[in-house]
């Protein structure tokens, strides 16, 4: 695997943070990273991106590229022509990534928002970007009520388009999860039908990036260079017994 998208099924769920754990942990095992975001919006010129972010949380040497960036913080589509600025297409996504990929192990593309949204007004998407490198899409997910749903119809888009799902990391793991969290947890992959590759914790993207690099494959399964395990991580989340309450 050189090339990997990385898309959402929404927006603020923890893309990023996943994608630099991503990093930090395929550093950690040795291999050369680069992190591509394609579409950055809703960020100052001076402002720091998502892949400014990953270079910081998984490392200098990670190399980290944005091809266009729009000041409002919409869908690609909508920000480039509110902006007058020109849409990224998808090929000139996938060439960047490829071009990444000659002279890195490992190329991260990270999406903006979920799998559909649109980056020009052709309705392009991550979807096509992913269809032209041939390349597998790692799905992120919240872990409370509303996930199986929209994890579901991200799996179903991906087959539809006979695109190649990877599985589901949870992107924001919860220090005390609710009982619909832990639900899920063992709920998403019977769903969507994809494995569960990893749960990052809430607040991840805040400690200090010495311990993110060193705790980030602890969080990912060995698909994605990390130690974590599902059937351990779900056997210490399981949800209590049903207890009825009423009369």
């Amino acid at each position: 695997m050189s090339v990997l998208v990385v898309s959402g099924t929404g927006t603020e769920i923890g893309k990023t943070v996943v994608t630099s754990a991503i990093a930090a942990a395929a550093v950690a095992a040795g291999r050369s990273v680069a992190v591509l975001k394609p579409a950055q919006t809703g960020v100052g010129p001076d402002e720091p991106g998502d892949a400014a972010e990953a270079v910081r949380l998984a490392g200098p040497s990670v190399t980290g590229v944005e091809l266009a960036r729009y000041p409002e913080p919409l869908a690609p589509d909508t920000a480039a022509r509110r902006s007058g600025l020109p849409a990224t297409a998808p090929a000139e996504i996938a060439e960047a990534a490829a071009r990444l990929a000659e002279t890195h192990d490992l190329v991260l593309v990270e999406g903006a928002g979920g799998l559909l949204v649109r980056f020009d007004e052709a309705g392009h998407s991550l979807a096509d970007v992913a269809r032209l490198l041939d390349a597998p899409v790692l799905v992120v997910a919240p872990a409370g009520l509303g996930t199986l749903n929209s994890t579901a119809l991200t799996a179903e888009a991906l087959r539809a388009r006979a695109l190649t799902a990877l599985g589901v990391v949870v992107g924001s793991w919860p220090t005390a999860p609710d009982l619909a969290s832990r639900c899920n947890l063992a709920d998403l992959p019977r769903v969507c039908g994809l494995p569960l590759l990893g749960a990052v914790p809430a607040g991840a993207g805040t400690l200090p990036p010495p311990l993110f690099r060193a705790s980030a494959p602890e969080w990912l399964a060995p698909t994605l260079a990390g130690t974590w395990s599902a059937p351990t991580f779900l056997t210490t989340w399981s949800p209590p017994p049903y207890t009825p309450t009423g009369p």
